[in-house]
Formats: C-alpha cells, sequence, structure tokens
C-alpha cells in the first residue's frame, strides 16, 4: 500500500504543479496578449487598401522583372517606402510584407515567362495601384 501512496502522491503533486502552472499562464494572459486600445493602434482604417497595394507592387515586382523591363529593385523599393511611413510596429511591417510577398509568390506561379496576358496583368495592376494610392491621397491627411 505504500508503493500506491506514493504514486498517488506523485500523480497529485503532477496534477497540482500542472494546475499552478495553467493558473499562472491565465494570469499572465492579458500581458501577452494586446489591449483593445493596442489593437485599434496596429490597424488604421486604410490598412485594407495598403494591403492590397502591397499585393499589387509584389505582383507587379515579379511581373516586370520577368517581360524584362529593366526596374531592377524599383517596386520593392517603393514597398520599403510604404513600410517605412507605415509600418508603425513589427506586426504591420510583417503584414504589408506578406501582402507583397504573396503578390510576388502567386504571380510566379502562374506565369514562367512573359506573355502576353503577363503584359496585361501588368497595365491593370498600374492602373489599380494608382487609383488606390488616389484614393489614399484624397482620403487620408
Amino acid at each position: 500500500m505504500p508503493k500506491t501512496l506514493n504514486r498517488l502522491g506523485c500523480q497529485l503533486i503532477s496534477c497540482t504543479l500542472a494546475l499552478g502552472l495553467m493558473a499562472m499562464l491565465l494570469a499572465m494572459t492579458p500581458i501577452l496578449l494586446p489591449s483593445q486600445a493596442n489593437a485599434a493602434r496596429l490597424t488604421k482604417p486604410y490598412d485594407s487598401k495598403i494591403l492590397r497595394l502591397s499585393e499589387i507592387l509584389g505582383a507587379v515586382h515579379y511581373l516586370r522583372a520577368l517581360c524584362g523591363s529593366g526596374d531592377g529593385q524599383l517596386w520593392r523599393k517603393q514597398m520599403q517606402s510604404i513600410i517605412k511611413a507605415e509600418g508603425s510596429s513589427a506586426l504591420r511591417r510583417a503584414r504589408f510584407t506578406k501582402s507583397f510577398n504573396n503578390g510576388y509568390r502567386s504571380y510566379s506561379r502562374t506565369y514562367s515567362e512573359c506573355t502576353p496576358s503577363a503584359k496585361t496583368a501588368i497595365e491593370r495592376f498600374i492602373v489599380e495601384g494608382i487609383e488606390i494610392s488616389d484614393s489614399l491621397v484624397k482620403s487620408e491627411p
């Protein structure tokens, strides 16, 4: 019977430690999660437009290089300028970077050579990018 009590005692101690650890984690949760005020500062009302513009810049960066435009890093530098201006937190910078990379990757999977369709996509993206940029300038102080 002492072995059973000993095993039971170890299980009880393990459970107590596990519960204690869970209680500590629950107590720390507000520290680990951003408050509503912080969350509000992490997003801006125009973020969806900037995210779309980031995606467009990524796609154009890939497609124009594919079609031999000779732009070099022009579109990536434009994205870096946006991140510098709007990336007030690591989370915002990561979201913009992810959107740029998604645009780049999605078109790199679609096009392996410059086609008339790729050229049309470039033209459409540039028009859409200009429209988004203009709307941002007009709507935000």
